[in-house]
């Protein structure tokens, strides 16, 4: 085996006897294209039949990359072949190598999503126990009559409330996903089965996407809490910044997940499973509706009309895709980013709904009044903004790609 791989996470390292490592190559003769591909693991050491370390296969590590986070991760550029050739071993059929990777990538999309809302949850925690302890100003409304905290000041409490929502929305669309992969294995009925399948499948791109981008501005807002002090690497803000990055990188750009929610989770079936996802919401708002809340009612206004614009979304993507395809893929990206905007203010409503009925019986009220304040805020400051994506996607491409190339 010959060639050269780049940004390989831990690559090489000295914390194991052996390292494997998945390749994809060409074995002699393959098919030209992506059809041609095979899939192969190739261990640092070979290894002997009585499974002791055998002698040292022709991979090396050639340099290690200087990033702009995840500096505690090696990341590496590995030679393949460099004093003869290096030994593989193929996994399952040949020229089926992209298939089987896929089973790994997409598992690997879902992951990332989870390390952004992770990383996210982190930038808040740190956010909060700064805005609780950084005391600066009086708070405008004259309800402390000396410098306070500044979490009674309305833009923190705004910043705090903006990550704190981001992050409990991706989490709870990361977690319904996380179900519908298990349904779709293990659910006793077929047909369930295929339809938790379908559901997870147009997940996927969501979570990775959605999360990951969503990691950055939280990771960032909590740069911004801090002020001064964010920008200082002594208070940590700036590396939750800087970590989150690659996130939106890793196994695919966001534009990849993107190209993967267009073509081959809307264009392909039609849109059936946007709108079967755009009817489970549908009777979550029918939900809402018999409540006499304000909160209920709230959430209910915007979560409709981001539902109604996403249907148009839909309906768009899935017409236009073979006739205009420069016109949908000016706007895949805002499509992942409206599709993720909606499940993860769907998921919160859904919660909202929950949350009320235990308050309403005084079980962890505290901690319900608290989901219901933060799917609220949601609704008002990051679902509303759904209907204006809309018409970015669906009238906007004409001046995406109006600008002539030496223009730029």
């Amino acid at each position: 085996m010959f060639g050269t791989k780049i940004f390989i996470t831990y690559g090489e390292h000295d914390m194991a006897e052996n390292i494997v490592h998945l390749v994809l190559a060409r074995v002699t003769g393959a098919p030209e294209g992506v059809k041609g591909i095979s899939l192969f693991v190739v261990p640092k050491f070979l290894v002997n039949k009585d499974g002791s370390l055998g002698e040292r296969n022709d991979v090396h590590c050639v340099s290690i990359e200087h990033k702009m986070g995840i500096k505690a991760s090696p990341t590496a550029v590995l030679q393949y072949g460099d004093h003869g050739g290096a030994i593989g071993y193929l996994v399952g059929q040949e020229n089926r190598g992209l298939e089987y990777m896929f089973i790994m990538m997409n598992s690997a999309r879902y992951a990332v999503g989870m390390q952004g809302i992770a990383i996210a949850e982190r930038a808040y925690q740190h956010a909060v126990a700064y805005a609780k302890e950084r005391v600066q100003s009086r708070p405008v409304d004259g309800s402390i009559n000396a410098s306070a905290p500044i979490i009674h000041h309305p833009d923190v409490k705004r910043m705090l409330m903006t990550m704190r929502a981001y992050t409990e929305g991706c989490r709870a669309m990361s977690s319904v996903a996380a179900a519908a992969y298990d349904a779709a294995h293990h659910h006793p009925d077929a047909d369930a089965r295929k339809q938790n399948q379908a559901f997870y499948e147009f997940m996927v791109p969501l979570v990775k996407g959605y999360s990951t981008e969503m990691s950055l501005e939280v990771a960032s807002l909590g740069v911004q809490v801090h002020g001064g002090m964010g920008f200082i690497e002594e208070t940590g803000a700036a590396q939750y910044y800087r970590d989150a990055k690659i996130l939106t990188i890793y196994e695919g750009t966001t534009a990849i997940q993107a190209n993967d929610l267009v073509g081959r989770k809307t264009a392909r079936d039609g849109g059936q499973t946007a709108k079967a996802i755009a009817a489970q919401i549908e009777k979550t708002e029918a939900e809402l509706a018999k409540s006499d809340s304000t909160a209920a009612a709230a959430v209910l206004k915007r979560l409709k009309a981001a539902r109604l614009a996403f249907v148009d979304v839909v309906d768009f993507v899935a017409g236009q895709t073979k006739a205009s395809p420069n016109a949908v893929f000016s706007g895949s990206v805002p499509y992942l980013m409206l599709a993720g905007n909606l499940v993860a203010g769907w998921q919160l409503a859904r919660s909202l709904i929950i949350a009320q009925d235990l308050a309403s019986r005084s079980f962890d009220t505290d901690f319900m009044l608290a989901k219901i304040a933060t799917a609220r805020f949601y609704a008002e400051h990051i679902l509303n903004k759904v209907p204006g994506i809309r018409d970015s996607i669906v009238e906007g491409a004409e001046s995406v790609t109006a600008l002539a190339l030496d223009a730029f």
